[in-house]
């Protein structure tokens, strides 16, 4: 493997209170080492520009049914943006939806290193796997949706938490799953007959159960099974006015099941379920109630789901939302019902800078990065491709480093927007240490990556370089130098090997997939009982439900010790 020494540069790396220090970086085999032989190594000289850690991206739909289906409805956005073979690249399309290959390539481009799939049909993971183990250049895991799985409503209605996690630490297993995925908990159900549930204390039809009582019985499977992540939650009545009170209940019914070591729900693509008022008309951002919870608060991480001004593929297992969104749009729209497991629906969806409804909306996730006071319990994401595509994330960065791009954008967008938005009265500007945090420290320590979002000894040697001058530029006046530098790394290094140089794809490598492995006593009990069911409810085979490792290429199984 190849030894390197980056030379010189600005290093960023919040996990060992690193904030642009001038210094030198040793990798060798892969990771991050104390020193490495000079005459030996590979010397990058990063004089003048940042050095930070591989990118992480807590939330991003790149895999699996959705996104297959997402490309066949959509065959106008493969031409919007292609990607030209090259001697050492394979080409693709799509711009909101891209071709695994791309998809790789182009966060690599970014500087970014490891992804995180967040929904998962677990009746598809095979196929989930086959397109994550096609995504070249990056790392990723993928989290299977459980919070309306036929057989955890019914374990969670009678009460039988140890039992549930037992389930469950046999579905990551069977899955190779990462985290707990809940979306609109009790909604999908209840959309297999055409319904929704209303609030979190509202009854889940033919079970019994609420909203509220799926979320923290899922909450003690998770602790029990001591997982890395914390429940990755889609709260209810996402996008709809009056939402953030559902929100805010969400992160409320956990608080007793909190620990002082760290947090136990992660709210997701947080600006959907961020709005007050009664109806469409009527709208204003909540960020500045959730905002203040959270700050008040350390049992909850959220991420931002940053809308952007332009076309997109909106996609997600809360078919009831998009029904709605398919309503409100007039444009064509998939819905699908997977079985015991889940639901999904995908609309394709532009958001413009003169309607009120999406002005408001992209003020509201910058609200929300910008009023949470810590950096470590918000992470940038745009819900990929929800508010737009991934790589939009530089403009994203260039709006948080400067209240300057804020407001130049401000005046472009719907006036009544505008005069309802928070935005104006914020001066905060965030700095490159913490852009680092939101970008990559902090989510690698919310996902439970030990060995990602740092660049400390043992480290994994996932690194980006960035060409701008921190000492030299002024973030907030020299903007669209930012934005560009964060578009295009100078270099990408992915387990020590240069794969990204001025933006270009110098080397196609394959990641890692990671997996968590729940050590409990007996899965005996489990097997039998799924063959079980497996008669008496699904369509295919239980042979033909797990997933071999040998589908996920390279794999890295995370055994955890669960206290069941």
């Amino acid at each position: 493997m190849t030894q390197l020494i980056i030379k010189n540069g600005f290093v960023y790396d919040p996990l060992n209170g690193i904030d642009g220090e001038k210094m030198d970086i040793f990798t060798s085999n892969g990771r991050v080492v104390e020193k490495v032989a000079e005459k030996q190594a590979k010397v990058i000289d990063a004089s003048g520009m940042i050095v930070m850690p591989g990118g992480v991206d807590i939330h991003c739909h790149i895999a699996g049914g959705e996104v297959n289906a997402g490309r066949l409805l959509r065959p106008e956005d493969h031409f919007r943006d292609v990607e030209t073979k090259t001697p050492l690249t394979r080409s693709g399309v799509g711009r909101s939806i891209p071709s695994t290959f791309t998809t790789g390539y182009r966060y690599a481009r970014m500087g970014y290193t490891t992804l995180m799939n967040p929904a998962m049909a677990a009746l598809e993971a095979r196929h989930t796997h086959e397109e994550l183990n096609d995504t070249p250049m990056v790392d990723k895991a993928t989290y299977p949706l459980l919070g309306d799985w036929w057989f955890v409503l019914e374990y969670l209605r009678d009460d039988m938490i140890e039992e549930c996690a037992a389930h469950v630490s046999w579905m990551m297993t069977a899955t190779k799953g990462y985290a707990i995925k809940i979306v609109n908990p009790g909604g999908l159900e209840a959309w297999g007959f055409g319904n929704n549930v209303r609030d979190l204390y509202d009854s889940v039809p033919h079970f019994n159960i609420t909203p509220e009582e799926i979320i923290r019985g899922l909450c003690k499977v998770n602790k029990l099974l001591n997982m890395p992540h914390t429940i990755h939650v889609h709260t209810n009545n996402l996008g709809k006015p009056g939402n953030y009170l559902t929100a805010l209940d969400t992160m409320k019914c956990v608080e007793n099941l909190a620990s002082e070591e760290r947090p136990v729900i992660h709210i997701t693509h947080c600006q959907f379920c961020a709005f007050k008022g009664s109806d469409w008309n009527t709208l204003k951002s909540g960020a500045e109630e959730i905002s203040k919870y959270v700050n008040n608060h350390s049992h909850v991480t959220l991420d931002m789901g940053q809308v952007i001004f332009t076309d997109t593929t909106t996609m997600t297992a809360d078919g009831p939302f998009q029904y709605i969104l398919y309503q409100l749009s007039g444009n064509k729209w998939v819905n699908h019902d997977v079985e015991t497991e889940t639901s999904a629906g995908i609309v394709p969806f532009r958001y413009k800078r003169k309607s009120f409804v999406h002005a408001t909306q992209w003020s509201i996730g910058l609200e929300l990065a910008l009023l949470v006071q810590d950096p470590w319990r918000i992470y940038l994401t745009t819900d990929h491709p929800n508010g737009g595509p991934f790589t939009s994330y530089p403009k994203i960065i260039s709006w948080l480093m400067s209240q300057v791009a804020r407001e130049k954008m401000l005046k472009k967008i719907n006036k009544r927007a505008r005069k309802n938005s928070l935005l104006p009265s914020i001066e905060r500007e965030y700095s490159f240490y913490e852009m680092a945090t939101i970008t990559r420290a902090g989510q690698a320590r919310a996902l439970g990556l030990e060995q990602k979002g740092h660049l400390g000894l043992g480290a994994d040697a996932d690194i980006a370089i960035y060409n701008i001058n921190p000492e030299l530029v002024d973030a907030s006046k020299k903007y669209k130098r930012v934005r560009d530098a964060f578009q295009e790394a100078a270099f990408t290094i992915k387990g020590g090997e240069i794969v990204v140089r001025d933006g270009q794809v110098v080397k196609s490598v394959s990641g890692k997939t990671f997996w968590v492995n729940p050590q409990v006593s007996s899965t005996a009990d489990i097997t039998s009982n799924m063959k079980r069911k497996f008669r008496e409810y699904w369509t295919v085979e239980f042979e033909n439900y797990p997933v071999p490792e040998s589908y996920l290429g390279t794999s890295c199984s995370i055994p955890v010790e669960a206290k069941v």
